[in-house]
């Protein structure tokens, strides 16, 4: 009985000692577990926060060009003179389209008479029932009416391929012309009494009133037609250069990139081979800026326009810089103030990210990436700007300069275009 007592106290001493050595063992395994995920997370975040704050990343070397830009407002000045005789509101029909080249003494407009509406209504008509009557013809084989149905088409096909009012009312003034030589012709060939001949007649006597009663404008010299009058075209002018002051232009308070509104009583010529641009900028000392300097500017619409420095005047702080520019003067005729960069440099070359660019010692370095093996590369800063730099390689004698050794420089290495490089670079990872 006691020996039974004694093995049953031996069993359940060995259970104690299982179950207790099962749970170390669980402990054990628990802990290494929440060890290794506390790691896994560690390395997790560390390798988040290393992307985010510096991430590695490669990029090929390529050629680009890197610039230094000013923002500034410019004012539109040109040599340009208002047209209307009447000095009246009376509305005007246009002969020469916005844009149009004109010569000194040629019709530019005229003024609309008082039944202009009704006889324009009358000729429409007419116009009309010619083309109908020439519709009905069927005897026109001439050469010349041929010739004329095929400018018609080519026209008509032009027309529908654009939506620019002023192109489609040219085009249209354009077809009317053709068609009554069309019909003139076929008048000709037709009975004195004909039906079209009749009606070109009628069309001759309208278009002959509104050409007698009506007051054609010249052009008081040669340039470009427009009808886009703001009213300081005497006042912002190529003759009064020498009284325009940052304090005039700033009063003006113009808005910025406005295009000019048509006028329908009045146009202008202006001369379409130079014209000026006022730009108002802060003193500084890092642009030292002189009449007879050459300066690109680049607009709104992404245009590069070349440039000379006419004058110079400072006034309160700021400078303002009138600018002489002989192309791309046409298209500024809708403005009056615009938007656009002084570039005062470009500089064309193997472009890198400033990131990608570390410093030592006063020298500049690249990490080239060349089949896994990563190497740093002596190279020059040619220019640089607040994002990128424009490098290349040192010669023989500047690095004798900088102090290498006559054994030390052919084993240096060069960049070139299309080698791969390392973007914000980790120094650990590099081989030497």
């Amino acid at each position: 009985m006691a020996e039974e007592k004694k093995n049953k106290k031996k069993k359940v001493t060995r259970k104690r000692k299982t179950k207790s050595r099962k749970k170390f063992i669980n402990n054990i395994m628990q802990i290494v577990l929440l060890s290794a995920i506390i790691c896994l997370i560690a390395y997790t975040v560390y390798s988040v926060a290393k992307f985010i704050v510096k991430p590695s990343d490669a990029l090929v070397v390529d050629k680009g060009t890197i610039s230094e830009t000013e923002t500034v407002d410019g004012y539109i000045i040109r040599n340009e003179v208002i047209v209307n005789s009447q000095n009246a509101d009376t509305e005007i029909i246009e002969i020469k389209s916005e844009g149009a080249k004109v010569a000194k003494g040629e019709e530019i407009f005229r003024y609309k008479i008082t039944n202009e509406s009704e006889i324009s209504t009358q000729i429409e008509e007419l116009n009309n029932k010619i083309q109908e009557a020439l519709e009905g013809q069927t005897n026109l084989f001439q050469g010349d009416i041929k010739a004329l149905d095929a400018q018609i088409d080519k026209i008509l096909g032009k027309t529908m391929m654009n939506n620019n009012i002023q192109t489609i009312t040219e085009n249209k003034k354009e077809i009317t012309n053709y068609l009554t030589k069309k019909a003139k012709i076929a008048g000709e060939l037709s009975p004195a009494d004909s039906y079209i001949n009749g009606l070109i007649a009628q069309k001759t006597e309208l278009e002959n009133r509104l050409s007698n009663e009506s007051n054609n404008e010249i052009s008081p010299m040669s340039g470009v037609v427009s009808y886009r009058v703001d009213g300081l075209e005497t006042e912002l002018n190529a003759n009064k250069l020498s009284e325009i002051t940052i304090g005039y232009l700033e009063g003006l308070n113009l808005k910025t990139g406005q295009i000019i509104s048509k006028n329908t009583s009045k146009g202008k010529v202006l001369n379409s081979f130079s014209c000026y641009i006022a730009v108002v900028r802060k003193i500084d000392d890092k642009h030292d800026v002189k009449v007879g300097d050459k300066i690109t500017l680049r607009t709104a619409m992404d245009s590069t326009i070349k440039s000379t420095v006419q004058d110079i005047k400072e006034e309160n702080g700021k400078q303002l810089i009138i600018l002489e520019i002989t192309k791309g003067v046409e298209e500024l005729i809708k403005y009056r103030k615009i938007s656009l960069d002084i570039v005062w440099w470009e500089k064309e070359g193997l472009r890198v990210p400033k990131s990608s660019i570390i410093y030592e010692n006063g020298l500049s370095y690249v990490v080239r990436n060349r089949a896994g093996v990563k190497t740093k590369i002596l190279v020059k800063i040619l220019k640089e700007n607040d994002n990128y730099s424009i490098i290349g390689n040192y010669k023989v004698e500047e690095l004798k300069e900088l102090g290498f050794s006559a054994t030390e420089i052919p084993k240096m290495s060069q960049i070139n275009i299309y080698d791969e490089i390392l973007v914000n670079p980790d120094m650990r990872e590099i081989a030497n």
